[in-house]
Parts: C-alpha cells; structure tokens; sequence
C-alpha cells in the first residue's frame, strides 16, 4: 500500500455532520494540520467525503 499526506486547508463549519465526523476520523482536527496515513478503500473513501476541504499529496 502507498502512503498519502493529507492537509486540511479548509474549514468545516457550514459543511453537514457527515462531513465533520470523516474529518475527525481521518485525525484531522484543525487547520493546516496534516496527516500521513495508508492508502487503503476505506481511507480512499472518506478523502474521497471531504476532498473539498483537503490537500492530497503522495508521501512515497
């Protein structure tokens, strides 16, 4: 599996619940704050939820 790092650069005040809860799962809790985790189907779905609020880059 490849690893990815996720930024999220955009808040979630406005944005539905559904939204706010993926971002507390992937470990996201403020701004400009990043996360290394493993691709896998399940992490690629919940980035896939709030990619509007994030930076995807590879960390390969």
């Amino acid at each position: 599996m490849s690893k990815v790092k996720i930024t999220l650069v955009k808040s979630a005040i406005g944005y539905p619940k559904n939204q706010k809860a993926t971002l507390q799962a992937l470990g996201l809790r403020k701004l400009n704050r990043s996360r290394e985790l493993e691709l896998n189907p399940q992490i690629q779905g919940m980035i896939n939820t709030v990619k509007h609020l994030l930076t995807v880059e590879n960390a390969d």
